[in-house]
């Protein structure tokens, strides 16, 4: 694999920007803020934050960077796609919780719903990478899709799942400001920077550089998966069947000349 150590260097550094992220997180909701729970109230509000940077961050960049890991190449096209489309299932199902905890602490608290930016980007992406997902289970995963439609679809797949996860990281940033704003109040207020504003801002930042070594590994062509001999035969179709033609012609031609020279040989005898 060309640039076999840079991959792996940012690999770790991708692993362990995502951890820290999780991490910070955590202690948010747990040291700055009134922890976690069930309860209709601040503690079941803090569920999204940290199952939205678990899942719909960091899970989500491992799956889109999984088809790119060296040590992979020799396991099945197949066996692949059923890890990536179980970290994305994995993903989706953490942001639902997620959504479920948001919503109901605001029908609690009687707080309006849908009515910020934040809100109605990430509802948005979450319905689109549902999409995303249904779309590449029926199209790439089972077997009666045909080469010709996910030749077609490849490319809207690979980029609306891009587009997805950058929009996820903005939406995370939008929510987390959002939360401070309103969380820190004089003479705390978040213009004044205080500890808790200072170390989710470096959350913030923690997931953008996170997401940018994601999205750097992922475009590298160089660290594309080849393509295995099955999916050679299965997107090439044409040029198979125009060099097993040629293959026949050339078999037939060769056993024309043998038996041409034979006749020759027996003439001269």
């Amino acid at each position: 694999m060309e640039g076999y150590w840079l991959f792996l260097a940012l690999l770790v550094s991708a692993l362990l920007l995502g951890f820290l992220s999780v991490i910070f997180t955590l202690v948010w909701v747990l040291h700055y803020r009134e922890g976690l729970a069930w309860d209709g109230r601040g503690a079941e509000f803090n569920w999204h934050p940290v199952l939205m940077i678990t899942g719909f961050v960091f899970v989500q960049g491992i799956a889109i960077i999984v088809y790119r890991l060296p040590w992979t190449k020799k396991c099945s096209k197949y066996l692949m796609k059923l890890i990536h489309a179980g970290l994305n299932t994995f993903a989706l199902t953490l942001a639902i919780i997620a959504l479920v905890a948001v919503f109901d602490f605001h029908n609690t608290a009687n707080i309006p719903n849908m009515y910020s930016l934040h809100s109605w980007i990430g509802l948005s992406a979450v319905i689109l990478y549902s999409l995303q997902l249904v779309l590449g289970f029926v199209v790439f995963l089972l077997p009666w899709a045909p080469m010709y439609l996910r030749a077609l679809l490849m490319p809207i797949h690979v980029y609306s799942g891009l587009f997805i996860f950058g929009t996820v990281i903005a939406t995370v940033l939008m929510g987390i400001t959002e939360k401070l704003i309103f969380a820190l109040k004089a003479p705390n207020a978040y213009k004044d920077s205080p500890e808790e504003a200072v170390f989710v801002n470096t959350l913030g930042i923690l997931v953008v550089v996170f997401g940018g070594i994601i999205l750097w590994m992922v475009t590298r062509p160089r660290w594309k998966r080849p393509l295995d001999n099955q999916q050679k035969l299965e997107g090439n179709e044409e040029v198979v069947t125009t060099k097993d033609c040629n293959l026949e012609f050339s078999r037939e031609a060769r056993k024309q000349n043998l038996n041409l020279d034979d006749a020759g040989q027996r003439s001269t005898m």
